[in-house]
């Protein structure tokens, strides 16, 4: 799916890997975030073989111009869960509405990990 805006020059279309990758890179700023991991076996395996997807341990979901993302992250060993996934939550949101202009429903994080 892709979210579609119209204003005076025409149709936009934004594909929800450009959205994942916006999300990302936001999370990957974020302090306490060492890294996002993907939760389907396949996608690891294709990590060994390939560059490592900029997408990766997001998942966008778009429906009637509306996004909800889900985040897998991992975090650094001693921060705060709770301060770090509310700091996370925020940065992506902003970031995602200021770059496609629309709203985001929700931000889910799942903490898989912790790296010291």
């Amino acid at each position: 799916m892709s979210v579609t805006t119209t204003n005076f020059y025409g149709k936009i279309y934004i594909s929800d890997d450009a959205i994942a990758t916006v999300a990302a890179s936001a999370a990957l700023d974020c302090y306490g975030v060492v890294d996002l991991a993907s939760k389907r076996i396949g996608d690891n395996v294709h990590e060994l073989f390939k560059k490592q997807p900029v997408g990766k341990g997001v998942k966008v979901v778009t429906q009637e111009n509306r996004i909800q993302i889900d985040i897998h992250v991992v975090l650094k060993y001693g921060v705060s869960i709770s301060a770090v996934a509310e700091s996370l939550k925020r940065a992506v949101k902003y970031k995602v509405e200021s770059f496609s202009g629309m709203i985001v429903d929700s931000v889910n994080i799942n903490v898989v990990g912790v790296r010291v």
